[in-house]
């Protein structure tokens, strides 16, 4: 595993990201394309909060205390109880950043990581250093795909009269 590339590619994110958010006025970024769907603001902010309280502090603890407890988790009830939707979106975008900037220095600063340490899931099982770094640039591109989807959905909101048929069904 080449996890100097991996660390590139998620530095490069931050830019990919911006790029897809760009533009948008907060009105736009908390269109959801159905009721239990994110919007841009929920990917943002979730983002954000996995970054901080999920893979950075997954990965130190697999790497540094496999034995120890990770902290529970919940997505979808931090994008309800934090109120993501409600928020703006360019603070939004400067907490990502803030996160991503911290989770790279300290990724950077590893000495010598062992990527094959490993803690045990309750309902994975082992998940390696290595897993747990090739899973968080993986959730960087499924959140890149899901931005790219949603400036769909707002083009199509806004382009009435006309339609993206041609493009898209």
């Amino acid at each position: 595993m080449d996890h100097q590339t991996y660390l590139h590619e998620l530095e490069k994110n931050v830019s990919i990201i911006r790029q897809l958010c760009s533009d948008l006025s907060d009105e736009q970024a908390r269109v959801k394309p159905q009721e239990n769907k994110w919007s841009i603001l929920e990917v943002i902010n979730h983002l954000a909060d996995e970054e901080k309280d999920d893979f950075r502090t997954r990965l130190d603890i697999t790497l540094h205390d496999p034995d120890g407890e990770w902290p529970p988790i919940d997505p979808q009830g931090w994008a309800r109880d934090r109120q993501y939707n409600q928020r703006s979106l360019g603070e939004s975008l400067q907490r990502f950043e803030r996160e991503r900037r911290y989770s790279m220095q300290w990724l950077k600063g590893l000495r010598d990581p062992r990527w094959e340490s490993g803690y045990i899931h309750p309902r994975i099982g082992e998940l390696r250093a290595g897993d747990i770094l090739a899973a968080w640039l993986a959730h960087d591109y499924l959140h890149i795909r899901q931005l790219a989807g949603l400036r769909v959905t707002i083009l199509q909101t806004e382009v009435a009269p006309f339609h993206t048929r041609y493009a898209t069904p």
